[in-house]
């Protein structure tokens, strides 16, 4: 049987809606012509995300970091992800329903879980698609390669240009619009 088989956006939003219904512990996303299915976070991951939020609510109380945000992603916002976090002032969300337009967002953050998709889905496809939705920042929390890693400055075309990666245990420093110091070293304690 030769072809393949092209799935518009409209369609994975209903399917995902339906399915989100039926099975709360999971959330479907669409990176890359590609659906994905982002299962329910173990003890460790869900309290990376957490000490992430504290970090952001202690230093910069006008932004949130939103834990699953939907996003429209992409060149022409026809992906849609489910970021671990995403960083916005507060009430950006507001009234945008299931899946938002980039537009002010400021950072995206995902935490690497121990499945065998988690390379290619969040350091090569999320990347790509939140470079070229426009978004400033991406922050990758790597639990398997023990690294925090910032990419900046998003082209369209080629991705994020700049990146800057550190140790778990490192201070990394977020330049404005992000403007905090992460000291990372109780990240450590949450590699399982």
């Amino acid at each position: 049987m030769g072809g393949s088989c092209h799935m518009l956006v409209e369609e994975f939003e209903q399917i995902a809606a339906f399915a989100e219904r039926e099975i709360e512990t999971v959330r479907f996303e669409f990176v890359e012509g590609r659906i994905g299915v982002r299962k329910a976070t173990n003890g460790n991951h869900g309290t990376v995300v957490i000490w992430l939020i504290r970090e952001w609510m202690s230093a910069r109380p006008e932004l949130g970091l939103y834990p699953c945000a939907g996003l429209k992603v992409g060149r022409q916002r026809t992906g849609r992800a489910v970021p671990d976090g995403v960083l916005a002032p507060i009430g950006h969300f507001a009234g945008q329903g299931d899946w938002a337009e980039p537009d002010g967002v400021l950072m995206t953050v995902e935490v690497t879980s121990h499945d065998s998709d988690t390379h290619h889905r969040d350091r090569v496809a999320k990347p790509s698609a939140y470079a070229a939705a426009g978004i400033p920042a991406y922050l990758l929390i790597d639990r398997d390669n023990r690294t925090v890693t910032l990419h900046r400055e998003p082209h369209p075309e080629i991705g994020y240009r700049r990146t800057r990666k550190e140790p778990f245990g490192a201070k990394l420093s977020l330049p404005e619009p992000l403007g905090i110091e992460l000291d990372t070293e109780e990240l450590k304690q949450y590699l399982d």
